[in-house]
């Protein structure tokens, strides 16, 4: 499956709300949950508003997910970028309907590839213990797992703990 990722933009607010709808019990089933008012249409477009301008200020950067039918298959992100540590901190999400299919993996490898233009030398990025596939996906593309946390906590009925990993720019060395 052919993908690109592509920034976020004003006139993605609606069918973004409209993917994240469609997948929200099955994200929750894997990360915590956003909350109720996330959801709520009128919130949900200031939030949209909010990562706009923290991404227009370097804060952040929001990229959507996409086939070539222009078709929102997931989201990624590199947040709390800290130019000065030339490190970020990763999110992604991908679709029910188009995960096991190598989106996650494809997607990661692009942004991962804008890392030496954006002067980023550092990746960070969390999981759960139960999210087998994002771990996975990130030892592809060369993750380092660094830590599993001690402190359990539950989601679902199941006891959880965070998994961390870091990605070095090795063309920056």
């Amino acid at each position: 499956m052919e993908i690109l990722i592509e920034k976020l933009k004003d006139t993605d607010e609606k069918d973004l709300y409209t993917f994240e709808l469609e997948n929200r019990i099955f994200f929750e089933e894997m990360v915590p949950t956003r909350g109720d008012d996330y959801y709520n249409p009128d919130v949900f477009k200031n939030r949209h508003k909010t990562l706009l301008v923290e991404q227009a200020d370097g804060i952040s950067l929001f990229y959507l997910i996409k086939d070539k039918n222009d078709c929102i298959l997931g989201r990624i992100n590199l947040i709390d970028i800290d130019l000065s540590q030339k490190i970020g901190h990763l999110g992604y999400r991908v679709g029910q309907h188009h995960t096991g299919k190598g989106v996650a993996k494809k997607a990661l490898k692009l942004l991962l590839g804008t890392m030496t233009e954006l002067g980023i030398n550092q990746v960070k990025a969390k999981t759960t213990t139960n999210n087998i596939a994002s771990q996975k996906v990130l030892e592809k593309n060369g993750f380092k797992h660094t830590e599993t946390s001690d402190e359990e906590f539950e989601m679902n009925g199941k006891k959880c703990r965070f998994v961390n990993y870091t990605w070095t720019n090795k063309l920056s060395y």
